[in-house]
């Protein structure tokens, strides 16, 4: 089913007054755009055999944004109105002050589309949804004896967005976003642990709430779970390291990608600031960001500026060759935007940000790569972790990780964190299996109090001298 159309320059917001207020309000300004958005969003939680929670949420709103140098005006509101619209453009008018700008060419249109324009809220029945979950929950109890909660949740949004310019431009774009997740947790012997396991992308219900995916779903975490029963504290000391394929890429993603965004660099608060050109990781170490794949959770037919989305190389062959840049820090830096400027909703100001950041795999097999460490861990899933930008310092705790000594994987441990900084890291991978995979689906990203969807992905990856926290041995 489509979702109901969202014309707000054919309604609310009439499109020559709005235009012409647009352009009053960047009159000297280097850029600016005004950004309209209706999101509507769902989510459902089954948790221990009963609906725990059913929320639906819907808004729009606008945000007017004025660019002069490195200064930002910004005004939004709820109400989509001629007059809110002309009071935000007072609001922002003042970071332009008497003008003298340069103004910035806008971005170049596309005709691509990634991902469907269908509306999956509506794309199912509630009671559809309903059941979905209930079966979800009978299936992992049915599966195991041992399980003894379960937590199933589905959630879908879509997000429409249309980006006023002021030479009369305007850039539409449609954003579904599903997810299904699966948790339970197992007792044994008095113990209890848990495993989970989700993913979506920007794709419609069907094939989510389709038994065979969210079967297998319940499955891993399932899996989880047990693994995490059988384990044993976690060593601690410099060890080598094993980062399995996929979703581990997320300390990738926190450890290095957050210091490749164009504002930390362009205001040298990044520890990559000064290095471009300069070999930053081990060779044949390929970092990409790419908001350019068909229906993955981070990726974006245009980013919240109107500019395509890219597929980006940050990192080849070891060598810093590229940041992601918006607009703004893309023009005080001398270089092009790339598509990467994001923002969480019409209330925030868009600014550099990651899509799907994912490191190309290398040639090696990945059960060969483990057989190499004599004393390590081998880490395969990971929870929350902490990030500081301007060292990459970074500690990162794993759901699942195996101890490995002289080549043989052993018993899973617990309660494994891995600490380190990501410049460091970097130079430290000593082989990249030929395995490289994407998430399933399940990333958010925090930055300056936004959060957007992202992806993360790798391949197996070996590493020398990485910090293991743990207990004591």
């Amino acid at each position: 089913m489509k979702n109901a159309v969202f014309r707000p320059f054919d309604s609310s917001l009439p499109l020559d007054d709005s235009l012409k207020t647009l352009r009053s309000a960047l009159a000297g300004a280097d850029d600016g755009e005004l950004f309209v958005e209706r999101r509507k969003s769902e989510a459902l939680v089954f948790d221990d055999g009963r609906l725990r929670t059913a929320s639906y949420d819907a808004s729009e709103g606008f945000g007017l944004r004025a660019v002069r140098d490195d200064v930002t005006g910004y005004a939004h509101s709820t109400e989509l109105s001629p007059a809110a619209l002309g009071r935000a453009a007072e609001t922002a008018r003042l970071a332009v002050g008497e003008g003298g700008g340069t103004w910035a060419d806008g971005p170049k249109p596309t005709n691509r589309r990634l991902y469907t324009d269908d509306d999956p809220i509506s794309g199912q029945s509630f009671p559809v949804k309903i059941e979905t979950l209930r079966e979800i929950d009978a299936f992992a109890r049915d599966l195991d004896p041992r399980v003894v909660q379960v937590s199933a949740t589905l959630a879908a949004s879509i997000q429409e967005v249309e980006i006023l310019r002021a030479d009369g431009v305007i850039v539409r774009d449609v954003r579904p976003m599903t997810r299904v997740n699966v948790s339970v947790i197992l007792q044994q012997n008095g113990r209890r642990e848990s495993g989970s396991a989700g993913g979506g992308g920007r794709v419609g219900l069907d094939g989510l709430i389709d038994p065979t995916d969210w079967q297998a779903k319940a499955r891993e975490a399932l899996r989880i779970a047990t693994v995490n029963l059988d384990a044993v504290p976690a060593p601690a000391g410099v060890m080598e390291v094993a980062l399995g394929p996929g979703w581990p890429g997320i300390l990738l993603h926190e450890a290095i990608g957050h210091g490749l965004e164009g504002d930390f660099n362009r205001k040298g608060s990044s520890a990559f600031a000064g290095l471009m050109g300069q070999q930053i990781a081990a060779r044949g170490v390929t970092v990409l960001d790419d908001g350019t794949i068909p229906d993955r959770r981070g990726s974006i037919t245009v980013d919240d500026e109107g500019t395509p989305s890219q597929r980006n190389t940050l990192i080849e062959d070891g060598i810093l060759v590229g940041f992601m840049q918006d607009r703004q820090n893309a023009r005080l830096m001398g270089v092009e935007p790339t598509g990467n400027g994001r923002r969480e909703s019409y209330a925030h100001a868009p600014m550099p940000r990651m899509t799907n950041t994912y490191m190309l795999g290398g040639d090696a097999e990945p059960a060969d790569l483990v057989a190499e460490i004599k004393d390590g861990i081998y880490a395969v899933g990971f929870g929350g972790g902490q990030v500081d930008i301007t060292n990459g310092k970074f500690v990162f705790s794993c759901t699942e990780a195996y101890r490995v000594e002289n080549g043989k994987v052993g018993a899973p441990v617990k309660g494994a964190t891995l600490i380190g900084d990501g410049a460091t890291a970097l130079k430290q991978i000593r082989a990249l299996g030929n395995d490289m995979a994407l998430d399933p689906g399940m990333g958010n990203c925090g930055k300056q109090g936004q959060w957007v969807p992202v992806g993360v992905g790798q391949p197996t990856v070996l590493m020398d001298g990485l910090t293991v926290g743990g207990a004591a041995t």
